[in-house]
C-alpha cells in the first residue's frame, strides 16, 4: 500500500463520520482515529511489520481534520405511518445521478418497487440505491453530498 492510497483512505473515512477505522494486511497495519481528542483532529498510525521481525514501528501520518456529522432522526410519533429508506452502505450520498442532471426524486414524487431514489459513493464507485417499496416521497433527511452511515434514515415514504 502507497502513500497515495493511504492518503485517500483517510480522506474517506473523514469523510464518513467514522470515529475510529482499524486496517490489518499481511505486512501493515493502519489505525485511523477522528475526532478522538478535543483538539478536534485525529492521528493516523501505520505499522510496518518488517517480514523478519515481530515488533512493529509506528510513523504518525498527516492529522486529519474531524469532520462534523450530523445524523438527522425523524420524530417516532408524527412519522411512524411512513416507512424509512435507510442506507444499504457507508459513503457518500448524491441525489442526482451527475452534477449537470437533474435530480432523481423530489418531495412529493411517486415512486415504485426498482426506482433509482440516490446514488451513494464508497471508494469511488457509484452503487444506485433503488426504491424496494412504492409510495410518494415524504421528506429527504440527507442533503445532497453528504456523508452517510450504515443503516442511517435517507427518504421518508408515505406508502399509501
Amino acid at each position: 500500500m502507497d502513500i497515495k492510497e493511504i492518503q485517500n483512505l483517510i480522506k474517506f473515512v473523514a469523510k464518513s463520520g467514522a470515529s475510529e477505522v482499524k486496517l490489518e494486511m499481511d505486512d501493515i497495519k493502519i489505525t485511523i482515529k477522528t475526532g478522538g481528542d478535543n483538539r478536534g483532529e485525529g492521528i493516523t498510525y501505520v505499522q510496518q511489520i518488517p517480514a523478519n521481525s515481530p515488533v512493529a514501528t509506528q510513523t504518525p501520518v498527516n492529522p486529519v481534520a474531524e469532520t462534523p456529522f450530523a445524523t438527522s432522526t425523524p420524530p417516532k410519533d408524527d412519522n411512524s405511518k411512513y416507512i424509512t429508506i435507510k442506507s444499504p452502505i457507508i459513503g457518500t450520498f448524491y441525489r442526482k445521478p451527475s452534477p449537470d442532471k437533474p435530480v432523481f426524486v423530489e418531495v412529493g414524487s411517486t415512486i415504485k418497487e426498482g426506482d433509482v431514489l440516490c446514488v451513494i459513493e464508497a471508494m469511488k464507485l457509484f452503487n444506485e440505491i433503488e426504491s424496494e417499496v412504492s409510495g410518494k416521497i415524504v421528506k429527504i433527511l440527507v442533503d445532497d453530498s453528504s456523508p452517510v452511515e450504515f443503516d442511517q434514515p435517507l427518504f421518508l415514504v408515505d406508502p399509501s
